[in-house]
């Protein structure tokens, strides 16, 4: 059984950074395909980062150059670095995971952390 527990997000202003963690219990293991999800108020969830097959990574269009997805196995961690924060993405992040890449490329991974709320103000 996967845990996934992310930190405290935060509010910043906009052009503001924060990074999220992502602590994986037992531990991170390559099996599985790691991901960032969002979901704002009225709005979708949506996907924001992903690892791919092969360790390589994906981004909404919307974060693109601005986010990074990162992790670190000796720390069990999955990272994602937030940099020239947008009023529009304020939302409830939440880190998932699942063994099956398509599930995540579909937004059904098995595994959810609690969700974390970060908050841009102009």
């Amino acid at each position: 059984q996967v845990q996934l527990t992310e930190s405290a997000g935060g509010s910043v202003q906009a052009g503001g950074s924060l990074r999220l963690s992502c602590t994986v219990s037992p531990f991170l293991d390559d099996n599985y395909f790691m991901a960032w999800f969002r979901q704002a108020p009225g709005k979708e969830r949506e996907a924001v980062a992903a690892f791919e097959r092969g360790g390589s990574t994906t981004y909404a269009d919307s974060v693109k150059g601005r986010f990074t997805i990162s992790k670190d196995n000796t720390k069990n961690t999955v990272y994602l670095q937030m940099n020239n924060l947008k009023p529009e993405d304020t939302a409830v992040y939440y880190c998932a995971a699942d063994r099956e890449v398509w599930k995540v490329v579909q937004g059904i991974p098995d595994y959810w952390g609690q969700g974390t709320q970060v908050t841009v103000s102009s």
